[in-house]
């Protein structure tokens, strides 16, 4: 059984009369990357900055190795802080940067050194040592601050969006490289992001946040394909997502009526005339120009984008509702305006009940 090594218990944070954080429960194992995924104003951040101990929660409790860590003060906790703006010392070389920690700790002198060489070689920065941060680039500059956070070997690193700030290119080399860092290590990283992407590339587990609730506790793989709610079906990856009446049950085979039409799905412990929702992915859709399946939809061509290693069309339903779908290669026997016949494997569509928001 997995052990636990921070734990949210019934934790509410409240701003004035806003409550931005809701009876949160929360387990984080021990070496595992967890991150907490959503959009800005969802709690997040909150969350995060009270287990460092920048916020306190307004009730509940917040622990680290079973202690209760209410009353410590941030630097008395055993966790350590990488953040989006580096808070790097800009007086300061790299070496002082990284070292600043076991400094305070009036660490001897060869010991710091030997540590801190330590850390420069695990984030690829030996022969940076004495340069500033001025001279160095973003990607450099977030190494330094992840060096600077693991010198004093926390049990816990949270890193606050620390790769937003960096081109796309460079943000998804540092994607790669956190993992592998995070895995040799074996510490416990605790993630902020907004990037969808970002969050599935690197975790073990993602929380997905909405109004400062967690909506979804899963890994990467269930959480894209088997989303819990409309709202993790449609802020995981794209979605197509139909609102919708079960008309027709033959065993775990779903008849659902939408206002674009009558599709298929599976789903179990459905009732007839239950208010649903259909979430597709765009490349599990199928299409052709004339009627192929007993269950399919209607709806014209809108436009086509081209986006790098795939092309994305636009379909419009005969309700209004524009659908994506999504192909590695164009179709050139499809053109603007086109008539098209929209189905999908029914074991492809996720079905949600239409309260579970």
């Amino acid at each position: 059984m997995k052990e636990p090594i921070v734990r949210l218990i019934n934790v509410d944070k409240v701003f004035g009369t806003n409550t931005v954080i809701k009876d949160m429960n929360l387990d984080i194992y021990k070496g595992e990357f967890l991150t907490l995924l959503g959009p800005s104003g969802c709690g997040k951040t909150t969350t995060l900055r009270m287990i460092a101990g920048f916020e306190t929660t307004s009730a509940g409790t917040i622990t680290v190795e079973d202690e209760n860590i209410h009353d410590k003060e941030p630097y008395e906790r055993d966790v350590n802080t990488v953040f989006q703006s580096y808070a790097l010392f800009p007086h300061m070389t790299v070496f002082d940067n990284v070292a600043y920690g076991l400094t305070i700790k009036k660490v001897p002198k060869l010991e710091k050194k030997e540590k801190v060489m330590e850390m420069l070689l695990l984030v690829q920065l030996v022969g940076y040592e004495k340069r500033k941060p001025d001279e160095l680039s973003g990607g450099q500059k977030q190494r330094v601050a992840i060096a600077r956070a693991l010198i004093n070997n926390p049990k816990v690193l949270l890193l606050d969006e620390p790769l937003g700030a960096l081109d796309l290119k460079l943000r998804k080399q540092m994607q790669v490289e956190l993992k592998r860092l995070q895995k040799k290590l074996g510490i416990t990283f605790i993630y902020v992001t907004h990037d969808q992407e970002e969050a599935l590339t690197m975790s073990d587990r993602i929380a997905v946040i909405n109004e400062g609730i967690i909506e979804q506790l899963s890994n990467p793989q269930d959480l894209y394909e088997h989303p819990e709610t409309k709202f993790v079906a449609g802020f995981i990856g794209e979605s197509n997502i139909f609102d919708g009446k079960v008309y027709e049950i033959n065993g775990e085979e779903l008849k659902i009526e939408t206002n674009s039409g009558l599709c298929a799905a599976y789903g179990k412990n459905y009732i007839v005339g239950e208010n649903v929702n259909i979430a597709v992915r765009p490349e599990h859709i199928n299409y052709s120009k004339t009627p192929t399946e007993e269950v399919s939809l209607k709806g014209r061509i809108r436009d086509f984008t081209y986006v790098g290693n795939f092309v994305k069309t636009a379909v419009v339903m005969e309700d209004g509702k524009e659908i994506k779908i999504s192909r590695f290669e164009m179709d050139n026997q499809l053109q603007e305006d086109d008539q098209l016949f929209i189905n999908w494997n029914p074991t492809k569509a996720v079905v949600i009940r239409a309260n579970e928001k």
